[in-house]
């Protein structure tokens, strides 16, 4: 895909004539072989990103407790960590250690040979699995392309590496907050300026992905790593689709010649747009977050909230214990159950949007987001109806839609 927006110069009707003419041997002509140079580049990140999680300093954070009753325990230090890559990035620039112009050139090599290193790091994850698991979250259903496949450890652990939090995290969400920063360098160097569609698409994706860390216990609660195990359908998404995808409106934009020119009025109105989206994305999520940690006593806009207080039950040790849990129905969560979803699709949309709208490559992603989301709200809907029985279907009567209220 990304060869596709550099050789191709992101055009749909450009890809279909080329597979016209070319068959499948297109794939073959474009397709970035892998380079020492991009092993070196993509191996030095990665050894940072790891020594960074766990050297770190930041405060210690335990998630919601599994159905096995275990309780994970991560050290909250993303924000550290972002600035430190980013410090990091333009000391190796400052010195010469690599420059914009070669991660930019190299980007596709370096995703081709992490497509190939997922795979042996998602094989990794299947024998430790079976091996030598870190603890009771962890199992197999019997089928091994279905394990490799979705994973056999909830949380797995190489030493006091979280496996988890560093394929999500430190490498994807982290590849993804810095290449579009790299990618703006680029063309400030190619073309002397920095173009202002590039800036406020850049820009709104570092206010997107400093949220994102400002927030990263919050997502440590999340579906992504409560209930997804670590198997080929996330840690490759991380590893591989996050860098190549979500970073690819950057990519695109950067790469256009000359640069699209949006105008003061133009990009000051996008950006505005992007960043009320980004901020109710936030807030939403903040105002849960609070919600939960007060055991539903805070406010929500200066009310009290209404509330399900619900029950569900847990085996430990063969033991069936119930426990109790508190659903919001008020501010932001009592317009849709996944609320949260739709500004998080809107932002994605006016980043992508200095793009302009001649070509459809470019919103590949927020097309993907929209599907995924989409799809998460409907098996999370799932989940929690299983869980809470009774208590779901009484929350969905309060709050009858799951993320566009009257549609959807």
């Amino acid at each position: 895909g990304c060869q596709m927006v550099l050789n191709l110069d992101g055009s749909l009707a450009s890809i279909v004539a080329a597979f016209r003419e070319d068959g499948l041997s297109l794939i073959s002509k474009i397709w970035p072989w892998t380079s020492k140079r991009a092993w070196q580049l993509l191996g030095s990140y990665a050894a940072f990103e790891a020594i960074l999680q766990v050297y770190m300093p930041g405060k210690r954070f335990e998630a919601n407790p599994t159905a096995a009753g275990n309780v994970p325990v991560y050290k909250a230090n993303g924000v550290q960590s972002l600035i430190a890559t980013a410090i990091a990035f333009f000391a190796c620039w400052h010195f010469g250690l690599t420059t914009p112009t070669e991660v930019y050139s190299l980007f596709g090599e370096m995703l081709a040979g992490m497509s190939v290193l997922a795979i042996v790091f998602c094989v990794f994850l299947l024998v430790k699995g079976h091996v030598a698991p870190t603890d009771e979250d962890s199992g197999s259903c019997g089928n091994m392309v279905y394990d490799f496949w979705w994973g056999m450890e909830l949380y797995p652990k190489l030493g006091p590496l979280n496996l988890k939090q560093f394929t999500n995290c430190r490498f994807g969400m982290m590849a993804w907050a810095i290449l579009p920063v790299i990618f703006a360098c680029h063309q400030y160097q190619r073309d002397g300026y920095l173009a202002d569609s590039v800036a406020v698409c850049v820009a709104l994706m570092c206010v997107y992905n400093f949220k994102f860390f400002v927030w990263e216990t919050g997502y440590f609660n999340s579906m992504d790593i409560q209930h997804d195990r670590a198997g080929y359908y996330i840690c490759w998404g991380c590893l591989v689709w996050v860098p190549a995808v979500y970073a690819s409106p950057a990519l695109y934009i950067a790469s256009v010649q000359p640069p699209v020119r949006l105008g003061v009025e133009t990009a000051f109105t996008i950006f505005a747009l992007g960043c009320l989206s980004i901020w109710i994305n936030y807030d939403s999520d903040r105002q849960r977050q609070e919600f939960r940690a007060s055991g539903g006593k805070k406010k929500v806009w200066g009310k009290k909230p209404v509330i399900v207080e619900a029950q569900y039950k847990v085996a430990k040790d063969g033991v069936v214990v119930t426990k109790k849990s508190i659903l919001l129905a008020s501010g932001w969560w009592a317009v849709a159950r996944h609320f949260h979803y739709l500004p998080e699709i809107t932002a994605s949309f006016f980043w992508t949007a200095p793009a302009l709208f001649g070509k459809l490559p470019p919103y590949l992603y927020v097309i993907f987001l929209t599907v995924l989301l989409i799809d998460r709200s409907v098996r999370d809907d799932t989940r929690c109806s299983l869980k809470y029985g009774k208590y779901w279907k009484k929350y969905c009567e309060l709050v009858p839609y799951k993320i566009i209220p009257g549609i959807f």
